[in-house]
């Protein structure tokens, strides 16, 4: 038996045990759960639970999966946690359906491709084992694009929509409205053009409320949202508020810088529009374009030239 053949032996009994696993994990009930069950009188033990959110569901249905490649102890708390809160995942099962995710994905889409390969011949050998193995780190990093594409997307949102938040701010607190009256009136007005920003802020106003230090709460802010002009943000308040200038004329500051920011980000976008567009127009729409300008001509060469070579 080639090695070859071993490794897809293998990959199949990994993944039936897995699945396996999974089916008894989710099929099982409690005992301690149906005793209390049958002390309440209840006539279900799956139907009345209280509802969950996705992610908690994904991170139940895959927490033993989620064994195999979470890392040691203190992966709450590491820069994967605050990546997590970048894309706004503040749930606190996120972790484990994250890796429980990837560890899913890394050992189905193997297995589905071999069943797929094997079936209609598309590869053997060598080349059905590489195969494998690119579907298994697909499966491996997909996640993490995902991830990373969820978090580009909300801070892009939240950095668009920051200057106009802090121009709303700033009429506030020119108008009389303390720091947090100001933040609750922001977060109310701009729920329509960026409800993320408006959650974030909204967030904050809650933390004051609890009795968190105002410090405290920007700095979970800029936390939480991991963009730099929100950074920026947070600094300047701060510094305000420990030297006493004016709140106001600052963030009439920050404002302007944070609107020339976007509107140079902006200019580089569109910079680099016809650099893009180079190899578009040299692969598909040249070609295209010389066939019809020089197709017509070609095939009237042809039918002129050719019967003068052949003498007829």
């Amino acid at each position: 038996m080639s090695s070859v053949q071993i490794a897809m032996l293998v990959l199949v009994f990994v993944g039936t045990f897995a699945g396996a696993l999974w089916l008894i994990s989710r099929l099982s009930v409690d005992n301690a759960q149906r005793r209390v069950q049958q002390v309440l009188g209840a006539s279900s033990a799956l139907d009345e639970r209280p509802r969950e959110n996705l992610v908690d569901r994904v991170a139940q249905a895959t927490e033993r999966m989620a064994k195999l490649s979470v890392p040691e102890e203190g992966f709450e708390n590491s820069a994967l946690r605050r990546r997590l809160m970048n894309a706004g995942i503040r749930s606190s099962s996120a972790p484990i359906a994250y890796f429980g995710t990837k560890t899913v994905l890394a050992l189905s889409l193997p297995v589905g491709g071999f069943l797929l390969l094997t079936v209609t011949s598309a590869a053997q050998g060598s080349a059905l084992l590489f195969a494998l193995l690119l579907l298994a780190t697909l499966g491996y990093y997909l996640p993490n694009m995902l991830l990373s594409q969820a978090i580009a997307r909300r801070q892009r949102e939240i950095f668009e929509s920051f200057p106009d938040a802090l121009d709303l701010m700033t009429v506030c607190m020119e108008a009389g409205l303390g720091t947090e009256a100001a933040l609750t009136r922001v977060a109310e007005d701009m729920v329509h053009k960026s409800p993320v920003l408006s959650e974030e802020l909204r967030l904050v106003n809650l933390e004051l409320r609890a009795g968190a230090p105002r410090d405290r709460a920007l700095r979970n802010l800029a936390l939480r949202t991991g963009v730099e002009e929100v950074e920026e943000f947070v600094s300047m308040m701060l510094q305000a508020e420990r030297f006493g200038t004016s709140l106001a004329q600052s963030l009439r500051v920050s404002s302007e810088t944070v609107r020339t920011r976007r509107r140079q980000k902006a200019e580089e976008t569109a910079s680099k529009i016809p650099l893009k567009l180079l190899f578009p127009l040299i692969f598909f729409i040249f070609p295209s374009l010389m066939l019809v300008i020089m197709g017509p001509a070609v095939i009237q060469m042809i039918r002129v030239v050719m019967p003068a070579m052949t003498g007829s």
